[in-house]
């Protein structure tokens, strides 16, 4: 879909992270992961609320942990299977979009945890277009850590400098990211944290995405929500479907593009449900 068609909208979700709930509350966030029932709970109201939307998102991006199991660990490969039978369930004219996140390829990932990755959920990175726009999905891992598979992360690099000049030549309406971790919380210049990306290699990366016009870039990772700007250049950080560490209800973002922005609101699961998109929204969709 190269050409505009007028504005439309999508569902961002964050960390369902199976295994997360219990593991937190227990204070074993390694091995305290065997039981994920309320996860299991939230993720399916999060698909019977997205189901219900009218009109329809034109799709419905996960960005990231997917699970709480690391590769390899015990539960892993059950708290996948649980998510898919939940997932399945999404009305099946709404695309869904998997974006990779610590969890599911490991902190510092190999070339294993990502074919492993690849053959559960599809490609690490990868472009799409929806009605003009052009969307990118990044491996936000390889940015981490790639001392295990320094060569992948060599390999997203030139993909992704390919794909911002075929983008610009073209002419797309908006730029938009997903990608797992923020490069930053709230302040382009804030210190290194669990939760950004290390100054060293945000810079970079914030300087080539507002050199190509990126409008937003949409992460995880933080389970509370935050973002800021950088040049322009949106950074717009989502709570989870799953485990809350702040204050943040379980919920999705209802992004609405527009010809001129990118408009976009936190709901929680509940009222997404029982309300739908709140009409100032959909006041945008129908210009």
């Amino acid at each position: 879909e190269y050409q505009w068609k007028g504005p439309f909208y999508f569902i961002q979700g964050a960390d369902p992270q199976f295994g997360l709930m219990k593991a937190w509350t227990h204070g074993d966030t390694n091995n305290g992961d065997d039981e994920w029932e309320e996860e299991i709970k939230l993720a399916e109201q999060a698909v019977q609320a997205v189901n219900k939307l009218n009109p329809k998102p034109k799709f419905f991006v996960l960005c990231g942990d997917l699970v709480h199991g690391m590769p390899g660990s015990r539960w892993k490969k059950k708290q996948e299977q649980d998510l898919k039978d939940v997932l399945k369930n999404t009305d099946q004219d709404i695309p869904l979009v998997f974006v990779s996140g610590n969890h599911d390829i490991g902190n510092i990932p190999t070339r294993e945890t990502i074919d492993d990755y690849c053959k559960n959920w599809g490609d690490d990175y990868f472009s799409f277009w929806v009605g003009g726009v052009f969307f990118l999905v990044l491996n936000s891992q390889l940015y981490c850590d790639s001392s295990k598979c320094p060569e992948l992360r060599q390999a997203q690099d030139a993909w992704l400098d390919e794909q911002l000049a075929a983008a610009a030549n073209q002419k797309c309406k908006h730029i938009i990211v997903f990608q797992h971790i923020p490069l930053f919380l709230s302040n382009p210049d804030e210190d290194d944290n669990y939760f950004n990306l290390d100054k060293s290699v945000r810079q970079e990366i914030m300087e080539k995405f507002h050199k190509a016009g990126i409008r937003a870039v949409f992460s995880g990772h933080y389970h509370r929500n935050a973002g800021g700007s950088y040049k322009g250049l949106e950074m717009v950080v989502s709570s989870a479907i799953g485990c809350q560490l702040g204050q943040d209800t379980h919920g999705l973002r209802v992004v609405v593009v527009t010809e001129e922005k990118v408009v976009h609101r936190y709901c929680s699961l509940t009222e997404l449900g029982s309300h739908g998109i709140e009409k100032e929204l959909l006041d945008m969709l129908a210009k």
